[in-house]
């Protein structure tokens, strides 16, 4: 079994069932899976080899799952690219990837052009546009001129599919290795943990060159015969529209996407009774966060909360929607096919309870780190995937994710986890977000500082949030300053840059607060 079997499959199944809506166009399956196959033909003829890379810019879109599946069942391997990525950080994914062949939209041609005369691999460009571009192969062209056919290529569970680069909030992106095996275990692990069903239809909003978005919230719909509704960007009001219009039964996101949602002054007005699941990753989805959306979506049981990282293609732990309310701050049981521990610093099982780092082992984790042995190595040692997340298991087996370990504070020797104090201050009503860093302190080593989001037409002073933190918090791990800010930096899958933060603070006030 191979990845591009699963559109084959349901192809046959359901060819006239809706596979894809994007703006105007939907698409059946037959017409999706005839597409891929012109775009998989094409590729074969221009001589992609098995293994090699076909790298991807392109937002959300019916062209983007289009090349994925078509590289898939062509036997290449398919490297989206982050398209909030500056042009330097482009040049370097589609040069370090050996990428011969690029895929990329028509609003990202000046980027080409621009770094076009940096890339040393890539020798077929093709564009997505209306109408040829001189220097560019077309696209559409590219599909008339092939058959829609299934590709004679034959591919096992051990190839490789995907080459997916991680945020690059530290250092360079690092890219892991995915394989087709990979991808149907996790597929298999989502359908049992988030109790997906056969014809739902799902917004998919994240963007798809991330491994929740493009292996769980799409790819799974392909599996299971659903409709998927590509969102470009996201707007608030347009996505609740949507919903509304098309009936909408999955919604899928980061909390900072429910937060903007939620926010919404009229968002009760639409119909959502159509929506039956509602999922979160990525961050922390806050209590109170959790309860408004069960009543912004009424017929959704609970919330499934999502936890894992790319190199696990992504799933780790689910938290089913049966358990949200039950098991508050958890991310669910390790999940089916995976084994997980909780480690100390000497890599020694930590008894329930206590805190250690997470890792994992199964066959859903990553072949690897392309071209880097040492930081393979380092995460997969012994076998098992370090996640670099501090967490503590309770008495029912279930995770509680207690920080990133390079996010953990010490002060005055006393280990203080941020996650726990921004649990508290997104309890307060004047509170839309929050996030909490340790700073240089000359005295205690590392000090808290807290950086919040006030609600709209909210004012607080900074001695309000750290008395309401002293009030539900030991005294030690209390915010010694606040800053107060409009939003706060994001990675495109929801995470919050604390790296770009920590560093913002010690730049502006020379490495003192």
């Amino acid at each position: 079994m191979d990845v591009g079997q699963i559109l084959t499959l349901t192809t046959n199944k359901f060819p006239e069932r809706t596979a894809i809506l994007f703006e105007e166009k939907r698409f059946t399956y037959q017409q999706f899976n005839g597409r891929v196959n012109q775009l998989a033909h094409s590729l074969l003829k221009m001589g992609l080899k098995k293994g090699e890379k076909v790298a991807s810019l392109l937002f959300n879109s019916n062209h983007f799952v289009e090349a994925y599946f078509a590289t898939a069942k062509a036997g290449g391997i398919f490297t989206p690219i982050n398209f909030r990525f500056a042009p330097e950080e482009v040049r370097y994914i589609l040069n370090h990837s050996d990428a011969r062949f690029f895929i990329f939209g028509e609003e990202f041609s000046g980027l080409v052009e621009t770094i076009r005369p940096k890339l040393t691999k890539v020798e077929f460009f093709i564009s997505v546009k209306d109408g040829a571009v001189k220097g560019y192969l077309d696209y559409e062209a590219l599909l008339k001129e092939s058959e829609n056919t299934e590709p004679a290529v034959r591919l096992s569970e051990k190839d490789k599919c995907q080459l997916m680069y991680t945020s690059g909030t530290t250092g360079r992106p690092k890219g892991a290795l995915i394989t087709h095996g990979n991808i149907l275990w996790n597929l298999i692990n989502n359908i049992i943990g988030r109790e997906d069903k056969e014809g739902e239809v799902s917004l998919v909003i994240g963007p798809l060159y991330h491994t929740a978005a493009l292996n769980n919230h799409f790819t799974v719909r392909v599996a299971l015969a659903g409709t998927s509704i590509l969102i470009k960007r996201f707007e608030p009001r347009r996505v609740m529209e949507i919903i509304e219009k098309e009936k909408v039964n999955v919604i899928s996101g980061a909390p900072a996407m429910y937060h903007l949602l939620l926010a919404l002054p009229d968002v009760e007005r639409y119909d959502t009774s159509s929506i039956t699941k509602c999922t979160s990753g990525a961050a922390i989805l806050p209590d109170e966060s959790r309860e408004k959306l069960l009543k912004l979506f009424p017929n959704a049981k609970g919330v499934y909360d999502v936890y894992g990282c790319t190199e696990a293609s992504p799933n780790i732990t689910i938290l089913k929607a049966e358990d949200s309310l039950r098991k508050r701050e958890r991310v669910g049981p390790p999940l089916p096919f995976l084994e997980v521990r909780i480690m100390d610093d000497q890599d020694r099982d930590v008894p329930a309870g206590e805190v250690g780092e997470l890792i994992c082992r199964g066959p859903n984790v990553m072949k690897g780190y392309y071209k880097n042995r040492k930081a393979t190595r380092e995460a997969l040692r012994g076998g098992w995937l370090h996640t670099g997340d501090l967490a503590r298991l309770d008495e029912e087996g279930f995770v509680y994710i207690v920080d990133r370990k390079k996010d953990m504070i010490v002060s005055g020797g006393e280990n203080i986890y941020p996650r726990e104090i921004e649990e508290v201050l997104y309890h307060h009503p004047k509170i839309q977000e929050a996030t909490v860093i340790g700073v240089p302190d000359r005295l205690w080593g590392e000090s808290v500082k807290a950086i919040v989001v006030l609600k709209k037409g909210e004012t607080m002073k900074e001695e309000e949030v750290i008395e309401y933190c002293k009030n539900h918090l030991a005294s030690y791990k209390k915010p010694k300053s606040v800053e107060f800010v409009e939003d706060l930096p994001r990675n495109p899958s929801g995470k919050v840059l604390k790296t770009a933060l920590r560093e913002k603070y010690l730049i502006r006030k020379g490495g003192e607060l």
